[in-house]
């Protein structure tokens, strides 16, 4: 199963709409959940709807949160979504099954083993969540509670049965037309996830939309760049070790 969770605090304003690369993202087979932080600022209505319109085209679920509940929420986010698909696949084959019937129409005994299995995927089907953080200029204040969440939803990953794996980027780049950078690839390591956004500059132009799609070429190429595979931070010029935080 495969997730983008996008931390934000307001509107895109470059590049291709998010909510058309969300859509993107879902056809891929990815759903997007988006928490959009408001504490040090405000989200104003655009950024509200604009989330939730993110959120409903990725197949996923959205939420405006302080930076306090920021760490619970991602963590509620990523198991609300597994649950969800995980309960799409068994509707689908039930509906091969049962035809046009559902669920209810099972005697009580095979309602509760569908359950069952539902549960128990939930804990031990393989996870990806690709961590995309808004570094504008405006977040500047909350980095240090994104991180903290970071490594809250890793442990939160780590005590589930399946494959758990984690990766890290920010958006936008240094360097122009860079619409997004990786501060870490796939990993199960929560300590991989110490110091991420020590050294980021922050910026004031927020291109969601084109990050959004250079994670989805993570998804289908391990790299954010299709025609070169991806080496680790050192080789990247940014992410962990790249860019003061002004």
């Amino acid at each position: 199963m495969k997730q983008i969770l996008l931390i934000t605090d307001g509107c895109s304003n470059v590049g291709t709409s998010p909510v058309l690369a969300a859509a993107h993202a879902f056809q891929e087979g990815i759903t997007v959940n988006v928490a959009g932080v408001v504490d040090y600022g405000t989200i104003g209505e655009l950024g509200s709807l604009e989330i939730a319109e993110i959120a409903k085209a990725g197949g996923g679920v959205s939420r405006i949160v302080g930076t306090r509940q920021l760490a619970q929420t991602m963590q509620m986010m990523t198991r609300k979504t597994v649950v969800q698909t995980i309960q799409q696949a068994v509707n689908k084959e039930l509906k091969q099954i049962l035809g046009d019937g559902s669920l209810e129409d099972l005697p009580p005994s095979q309602r509760s083993q569908v359950v069952q299995v539902v549960d128990e995927m939930t804990e031990t089907a393989p996870l990806q969540v690709a961590l995309l953080i808004d570094a504008s200029a405006s977040m500047k204040p909350k980095l240090g509670a994104v991180e903290d969440a970071i490594r809250d939803l890793m442990l939160s990953l780590q005590a589930r049965e399946g494959v758990s794996e984690l990766a890290v980027f920010h958006f936008p780049g240094r360097r122009g037309g860079e619409d997004a950078v990786m501060d870490s690839g796939w990993t199960k390591d929560a300590g991989a996830l110490r110091s991420l956004f020590q050294r980021i500059q922050m910026k004031g132009a927020t291109p969601t939309g084109p990050a959004i799609m250079k994670v989805i070429d993570f998804f289908r190429y391990g790299t954010l760049d299709e025609h070169q595979t991806w080496r680790g931070n050192a080789d990247e010029g940014e992410g962990m070790l790249g860019d003061y935080v002004v």
